[in-house]
Formats: C-alpha cells, sequence, structure tokens
C-alpha cells in the first residue's frame, strides 16, 4: 500500500467528531444518580439556553466564569438567600460534572476541561446552629396549634428530631422501610446512602398509624389527609407559618436542617463524638479523619443515645435504657 512502519506510528488518530452542549447535556442527564439530576438539572438547562449549539470544546474558563457571576446575580432571592453563591457554586459544579464525562469519553483531555480551571466561590460559615430547649418547645407548639394539618407537621418534626434526618431522608420514607420490631427506620439520602436509624417506640407508633390512616397508591409515608404523598413545599409552608407566628425563626432564617444540628449537638455533648457521627449517618473518609476509622460506633449506641434523647426504652439500646 506504500504506507511505512514509521509513517503508521506517527500519523495521528481518526479525532471522534464532538457532540454539542445540548447534545451532551442530554447524554450525561441519563448517567447521573437521580440526585445529582434535581441538583444540576436547572443549572444544566440554563448552560443549554447559552451554549447549547455550542461544540463541547468551544467553551472557554473566563466564559464559564462569567456565566457563574450572571446566575448569581440572577439567582432568586429565597428566605435563607445568601447572595447568591450557591446558585454560582452550583453552575460551576454542573459544568464540571459535564465536563468530567467528556473526559472519560475521551472527548477531551483532561488539560483541555475549561471547568475544573474555574475556582468555586468560597463558601461562607453556616449560620446554622443547635436551638435550645425552650425555643424547640415553641417550634413544637406552633406546629401543633396552626395550619390545616397539625397531625402531620407534629409528626414530621418528631422524625427529624429524633433521626436528625435531612429533609430529603424524610421524603423518600416508605412503608417498607420500617422495622417495627426493632424500631428502626430505613433512611435514604444524598450520595445514594442508606442506613437504619433507630427511633422511639411511640414515633414508630405514630408512623404506623399515619400509614393506616392515610394509605395511598404509591411507597411513600409521608401524606396529606387527601392521601396525595407530601414534598418539599410543605415544609416551606410549615417554617413560613412557624416564622409568622414566631419572628426570631424568619429572621434567623430557621429551617429544618436546624434540628439535625440541635440534635447531633445534643447527642456528642453527651454521647461523644463517633456516637454523634455515626447518629448523623456520617461514614466518608473525610468526615472526621484517621482516627475516626478507629472509633467509629455501632446501632446499638445509637439506640441507646435516642433512648436518652427521647427517655424511652429501646429494644437495641445498652444498659439501663435497654427495653426487654
Amino acid at each position: 500500500m506504500g504506507i511505512t512502519a514509521e509513517q503508521l506510528l506517527t500519523a495521528p488518530a481518526p479525532s471522534r467528531p464532538l457532540p454539542t452542549i445540548r447534545e451532551y447535556v442530554g447524554r450525561v442527564s441519563d448517567a447521573v444518580p437521580k440526585g445529582t439530576r434535581q441538583a444540576y438539572g436547572s443549572y444544566w438547562e440554563r448552560i443549554i439556553a447559552v451554549w447549547g449549539d455550542r461544540c463541547l470544546n468551544e467553551p472557554t474558563p473566563i466564559e464559564i466564569q462569567q456565566l457563574a457571576e450572571r446566575t448569581k446575580q440572577q439567582a432568586v432571592v429565597r428566605r435563607n438567600s445568601r447572595g447568591g453563591r450557591s446558585a454560582a457554586e452550583h453552575l460551576i459544579g454542573a459544568m464540571r460534572c459535564l465536563y468530567r464525562h467528556a473526559v472519560v469519553d475521551q472527548l477531551i483531555a483532561e488539560t483541555d476541561n475549561p471547568a475544573v480551571r474555574v475556582s468555586k466561590p468560597r463558601r461562607l460559615a453556616s449560620t446554622r446552629r443547635a436551638l435550645p430547649a425552650d425555643r424547640l418547645a415553641e417550634i413544637n407548639e406552633v406546629a401543633a396549634s396552626t395550619g390545616n394539618d397539625p397531625d402531620l407537621d407534629m409528626l414530621v418534626l418528631r422524625v427529624h428530631t429524633e433521626t436528625a434526618c435531612r429533609r430529603g431522608g424524610a421524603l423518600a420514607l416508605r412503608v417498607q422501610d420500617l422495622d417495627r420490631e426493632q424500631c428502626l427506620v430505613r433512611l435514604w439520602e444524598k450520595g445514594e446512602t442508606m442506613r437504619w436509624q433507630p427511633v422511639s417506640p411511640t414515633l414508630m407508633e405514630h408512623l404506623v398509624l399515619h400509614h393506616q390512616e392515610r394509605p395511598g397508591s404509591g411507597e411513600q409515608l409521608l401524606r396529606y389527609r387527601n392521601v396525595q404523598p407530601i414534598t418539599a413545599r410543605r415544609y416551606d409552608h410549615l417554617w413560613q407559618r412557624i416564622g409568622r407566628h414566631l419572628p426570631w425563626v424568619a429572621t434567623q432564617q430557621v429551617s429544618t436542617h436546624w434540628l439535625r444540628h440541635t440534635t447531633l449537638t445534643w447527642v456528642e455533648r453527651n454521647f461523644g463524638y463517633a456516637v454523634a457521627r455515626a447518629y448523623a449517618g456520617h461514614s466518608g473518609k473525610g468526615d472526621g479523619g484517621t482516627t475516626s476509622t478507629y472509633v467509629r460506633a455501632d446501632i446499638h449506641e445509637v439506640a441507646t443515645a435516642l433512648a436518652a434523647l427521647t427517655g424511652e426504652a429501646h429494644p437495641l439500646a445498652q444498659g439501663e435504657w435497654c427495653r426487654a
């Protein structure tokens, strides 16, 4: 054929055609977990609106930085807004996710990834903190005496106070996630993590009763009286209502995540860091350094902490809190 071995070694490999950003966002969206898709979906839509017909290798780091800044300035002002920093961070995160897959697909070289050269905004220190007992009592009192469904609201607050779960964990709770005999609930939270969390016998009884009174066609446990499953909007309305009755709640932008801080702080003060870490469902390497590898707490210690918190014996607890 008139081709030497040297020519074969030095000849450039045929390049793969690059997709447009619109095309590749669709591929990546179908490949990532549901949680990632929910977190970045609206930002990918914004990216498509601006650059949808451009090839994947066209946007530059400065253009990504400019888009992030515009996203920050145009962010919707919410009750807990902090100047649009989170919107800019998520926009850059969405771009990094997109180009990370492009590198793995060998559509671009890792050195040509424009998103990794754009710095995310520095995160501000969280303003959330543990609530004192009297403030938590005020919140529960308002939830129990106002609104169109106090029973539902009190159940939601009790779930978060006992388990310290995130909002997504409660919304994902299903009937089959209830272990009635051992008083455990299975929590599905961010990062596709799953854990069994102890709850008090009283809370388990009310969760079972809630399902019996409000059975629905789907799997989700927490439901309105019309048996429609609740969504994140229920949380928004709940805290808005509590804020109208308790001005300090609105002023300090108290939310469900404050309950997680409250419970975990109490557990850490009374049972130590290892138990609090297990109670929170933290298991990643970056959650507590090397020492945490050797001081892990088990579910029995978590159950003991819960029993002390609620004042109810638990079947998995140890010592005086063990239920026969």
